[in-house]
């Protein structure tokens, strides 16, 4: 890299939360993360026009996985840019670019089976066609170990993440090791106060590999996720807070997958708990939040342990 590429968040709103996208300044400008279908027009043209920079110049959407929040603005983005824009984005997450449908599925195969909620389906089904811009085929697809090109010497390498969702990947401008996860470094979970991931065991291995070997100097984060006191880091993180971030993740992922396990050994038990039928971990871990809030991390990440616990057994 031949130049410093300025990074700038770019904040868009939706209902009571702000989603975080990334504008990397470089010859061919990117956006990392598109928010919903109406982030690009609401959230990211005036803060462009506020940075002296126009949405038709730029030439990379870099998707971090496939999660509504992150890819739901990419088909307006794109059409914004003229459809000169490449869209990437991880082989194992592309169908939910692909398809509405692939979210649906996603949420019946999961954390759907423990929500007992007769019009769960319905409501993912319309959430999807409200914040979902467009069903698109991605223009590159990526499996780690990548690198992109956007000008003037600047290179954007990729690496396989997964954990959160199996197509997670960062991407990392060379030289400065500014790094953008998405939503890849739960900590302690955001608003819901609970780290959710669809496979604990890639998941740990995707944070090593993010500490030991990536090393961020910056570390952008998808939402200001929570310390173990509950208070929130912003999106944008330094050298410190990001070990100290990747450190707590590990924290507490050791601590989950202590008390599920205890659990799972024990055996599963449906109760009167909204936790049920695994709220011996919420007790141990001491989470008292809703486990029924969309996109309900608790279901989500028991119901990893749970396969990985079936699989190994």
């Amino acid at each position: 890299m031949t130049q410093n590429v300025p990074v700038h968040p770019l904040v868009s709103p939706w209902g009571r939360f702000g989603l975080y996208s990334f504008f990397v300044d470089a010859p061919e400008p990117a956006i990392v993360d598109t928010g919903i279908a109406s982030s690009p027009a609401e959230g990211m043209v005036p803060a462009l026009e506020a940075l002296g920079r126009r949405v038709e110049d730029v030439r990379w959407i870099l998707l971090t996985h496939g999660h509504i929040d992150h890819i739901g603005g990419a088909h307006a983005l794109w059409e914004l840019t003229g459809r000169r824009a490449r869209v990437v984005i991880h082989e194992a997450d592309a169908p939910m670019l692909r398809s509405r449908r692939a979210h649906v599925e996603e949420y019946l195969d999961g954390r759907g089976r423990y929500l007992d909620d007769p019009e769960g389906e319905a409501k993912v089904t319309a959430a999807g066609e409200a914040v979902i811009s467009g069903e698109m085929e991605p223009t590159m697809l990526v499996r780690g170990g990548e690198t992109l090109t956007l000008g003037g010497g600047v290179t954007v390498s990729v690496h396989a993440i997964p954990g959160h969702t199996p197509g997670s990947v960062a991407y990392v401008i060379d030289g400065q090791d500014d790094v953008f996860v998405g939503d890849a470094v739960q900590v302690h979970g955001a608003a819901n106060g609970f780290p959710g991931y669809v496979d604990p065991v890639r998941y740990r291995r995707s944070l090593e590999h993010l500490r030991d070997e990536v090393r961020p100097q910056h570390l952008y984060l998808g939402h200001p996720y929570r310390r173990a006191d509950g208070v929130p880091y912003g999106v944008e993180l330094d050298a410190v807070q990001a070990r100290e971030a990747l450190d707590e993740s590990l924290a507490i992922e050791a601590r989950v997958s202590a008390a599920a396990h205890d659990c799972l050994g024990a055996g599963l038990h449906e109760t009167a708990s909204p936790y049920s039928p695994f709220a011996p971990v919420a007790e141990a871990v001491g989470y008292d939040g809703d486990p029924t809030l969309e996109p309900s991390p608790f279901f989500t990440s028991m119901h990893g342990y749970r396969t990985h616990f079936t699989q190994n057994a």
